[in-house]
């Protein structure tokens, strides 16, 4: 009886095949979760060269397999990396083949606050160690630049603000490259701004600027994310031009602020910092203008203080002058008093001596003689060593005879040196000349000659005639040659 019943119940139980089953679960599974929320995290991360994502959520209580499509994937704010706790949206499916289950997922956020905090510390670290935030890496701002290129949404009030500060400030000329600041897309389109601006050349028609401003106004985390992402912070930190980051609103950090070269509490404090005050430069100007007139003045001042000092230690040039020409007139009057006397002198002493002529030739006499003494002396006292060599007597010594001829020699230089220094030619050629008369007597005195007294002038190398004449017009004789 209870085979019969066990067997009746048997032949009443359903048959599936292994499609129905699978199908089946499928149905009831994308029926029931066709749109859900997990919260997990990622774990055994892949990414495909298809472009498909795959990897799994797990939790204290279990594990879940998700798959991202390639189309799905590109659309994705942020980056996936194992260890992050997400929120996955999608819907359960399953995969009949495998008798598997998975969550397919279309959108991707962090779970909660403190997740993206975690994420974003993390990469701050990776990348502080690799040295993008260094200190030497960022560059000076431009005192006034001539172009500035702003990157940022071209809606809202932040591009406003930009644009009046700098028209306020100091008016320079803007570009602006708009992108989106947050949801899909924003991190390709402000990286695609700050690498094209650093792109521009000579050869672009736009100039390329001096200095860019990447800003957007205030927003939660999640709205920030953009410019916590890797890609936008290495762009900001490889950039050439000058960049100024204003990210959200004063107590806002995000991780372009440590890459840029200068980080705004705002978008207006950017634009403060990127062109100084008109007005403050042109007050500072006229600072500068009147501290160095002052200072030019007091230098001016304090030069001639010193010049006056020195002009003061200096003597009396003036006075010197006049003291040399009073010399100066003292000494010619005197000389021409004393240049006549000194002449009249001098024909004085020359009268007073013998005749020139006489004295030189009666000189020359007693030179000569004493020279004759002397030859007769040398020639006995040879004489007198021959005979004593004739005489066989003992010669005498070398020594003494040319010691007495040194002695000899030297006297008779001397008294040459002395016969010339005295003759007549010696005298003569000093300018002096020998004046004679007709007769053949010295004349030393031009008083006595008449006019048409003929004389005879004996020079150094020569004799002339001249003749006395008397010039009316001057009153007073000369000489005629």
């Amino acid at each position: 009886m209870n085979d019969q019943l066990s067997d009746l119940m048997t032949d009443n139980i359903p048959e599936f095949t292994v499609g129905d089953i699978s199908t089946a679960i499928k149905r009831i599974l994308e029926g029931n979760f066709s749109r859900v929320k997990v919260r997990g995290e990622i774990t055994e991360l892949k990414k495909y060269p298809s472009g498909h994502i795959y990897f799994s959520l797990k939790d204290e209580q279990g594990k879940l397999t998700a798959i991202i499509w390639r189309f799905m994937a590109a659309k994705l704010k942020m980056q996936l990396e194992n260890g992050i706790e997400i929120v996955a949206t999608g819907k359960i499916s399953s995969y009949g083949e495998r008798s598997s289950y998975q969550l397919i997922v279309d959108h991707v956020d962090y779970a909660g606050e403190g997740a993206m905090l975690a994420r974003i510390e993390k990469l701050r670290k990776k990348l502080e160690e690799e040295g993008l935030f260094a200190q030497e890496r960022k560059r000076p701002i431009p005192l006034l630049p001539q172009t500035i290129g702003v990157i940022t949404s071209p809606k809202g009030a932040v591009l406003h603000d930009i644009k009046t500060t700098i028209a306020r400030r100091f008016p320079r000329d803007i570009l602006i490259w708009p992108v989106a600041v947050q949801g899909d897309g924003a991190v390709e389109q402000i990286v695609r701004a700050i690498e094209g601006f650093n792109q521009f050349s000579d050869d672009t028609k736009l100039p390329r600027p001096d200095i860019l401003i990447v800003a957007r106004g205030g927003g939660s985390l999640e709205d920030l994310m953009a410019f916590n992402d890797e890609r936008v912070v290495r762009a900001a930190a490889n950039s050439q031009i000058p960049l100024i980051s204003a990210v959200g609103h004063e107590t806002d950090t995000t991780l372009i602020d440590f890459a840029s070269d200068r980080r705004a509490p705002t978008p207006t404090a950017a634009a403060e910092m990127a062109v100084p005050s008109k007005a403050d430069m042109i007050a500072g100007l006229m600072q500068y203008t009147t501290r160095l007139s002052k200072a030019l003045i007091h230098t001016n001042q304090a030069y001639r203080l010193r010049l006056d000092r020195a002009i003061s230690k200096l003597p009396d040039i003036p006075s010197l002058l006049a003291q040399s020409r009073m010399r100066l007139d003292d000494r010619s009057y005197r000389l021409d008093l004393s240049l006549p006397s000194l002449v009249m002198k001098r024909r004085h002493q020359l009268a007073a001596i013998k005749p020139v002529d006489q004295y030189v030739f009666g000189l020359l006499s007693r030179l000569k003689s004493t020279v004759n003494v002397h030859k007769v002396q040398m020639t006995s006292s040879w004489r007198h060593y021959g005979q004593q060599q004739k005489a066989a007597l003992p010669p005498l010594p070398s020594s003494l005879l040319k010691s007495t001829y040194r002695e000899k020699k030297i006297q008779l230089e001397s008294l040459a040196s002395r016969l010339e220094s005295l003759s007549p030619k010696a005298v003569l050629s000093r300018g002096y000349v020998f004046v004679k008369d007709k007769q053949g007597h010295t004349v030393t005195q031009a008083k006595g000659l008449r006019a048409g007294a003929e004389l005879n002038l004996t020079f150094y190398d020569g004799e002339r005639m001249v003749r006395v004449v008397k010039e009316q017009d001057q009153r007073q004789e000369t000489l005629d040659l």
